[in-house]
């Protein structure tokens, strides 16, 4: 997948404007939809109206923390040119999760690099109904939190909000660091190291709300029922492929 300078032109994107000039740092599920999938909608910067078992397009942008404020102003989608995220450089990795999965998303720190991205991220999808979340911090100079957990709430198949969601540190386990009482963090010389595989960030992707036939969505109770360590668990094979080589380290 080729990269491209411009990141955030966002606003009225085709799907193959969107592939082509936007600076892709990752992406989940390929934007090829299965029987299943009746949303048509490719862009994050677009409306969608979903159902369970449709694909959803959502987005991640990186920047410093103040990149994501106008001047006091509410908050504005990343795909609002006020931002103007585009002369700034900020990378965006795009996700087309299943609506009301469990998913485990996962950002290649090879592919940049956390510590010179400005440390925080905002996760965004929509247009004239656009949703963000707050800035929340993902790296600093000395260390990178490593998991995430990250809630998509819907009315009636519309998106209305994303709520990043913090377990504290009990899940670090020996495995990293316990940054400020509530993340689990690698320190950056560990992925400086060892060619960054050690700092992936893992962002576990739940749902909550009503889909457009006003069946509810479930797994973001899921999520809350299996409690921090089951949760862990649930995904420990993939966790242990990503970090495995380097726990001695830590």
């Amino acid at each position: 997948m080729g990269m491209d300078a411009e990141v955030f032109a966002m606003s009225k994107m085709s799907k193959a404007y969107f592939m082509k000039g936007v600076l892709v740092i990752a992406m989940v599920a390929m934007f090829v939809a299965d029987a299943s999938d009746t949303n048509d909608v490719f862009s994050p910067c677009l409306d969608a109206k979903v159902r369970r078992e449709d694909g959803f397009t959502f987005a991640i942008a990186f920047s410093d923390k103040q990149s994501f404020i106008q001047d006091n102003s509410p908050q504005l989608s990343p795909c609002d040119g006020r931002l103007d995220l585009t002369n700034k450089g900020a990378p965006v990795a795009v996700f087309r999760p299943k609506v009301d999965e469990i998913s485990l998303l996962t950002l290649n720190s090879s592919t940049f690099d956390p510590a010179k991205t400005g440390g925080y991220m905002v996760a965004f999808a929509g247009q004239k109904y656009a949703a963000r979340s707050l800035p929340i911090m993902f790296a600093d100079n000395s260390h990178t939190i490593t998991s995430f957990t990250l809630v998509l709430e819907f009315q009636r198949g519309t998106l209305q909000n994303l709520f990043w969601k913090s377990y504290g540190c009990d899940a670090c386990s020996g495995k990293g660091v316990c940054l400020n009482n509530q993340d689990c963090a690698v320190p950056n010389t560990v992925c400086q190291n060892n060619g960054g595989i050690a700092c992936n960030i893992g962002i576990q992707l739940a749902f909550s709300g009503t889909d457009k036939n006003l069946n509810v969505l479930n797994s973001w109770y899921e999520v809350k029922n299996l409690r921090q360590y089951s949760l862990y668990g649930l995904f420990s094979n993939l966790r242990d492929s990503i970090v495995g080589p380097y726990e001695k380290l830590f």
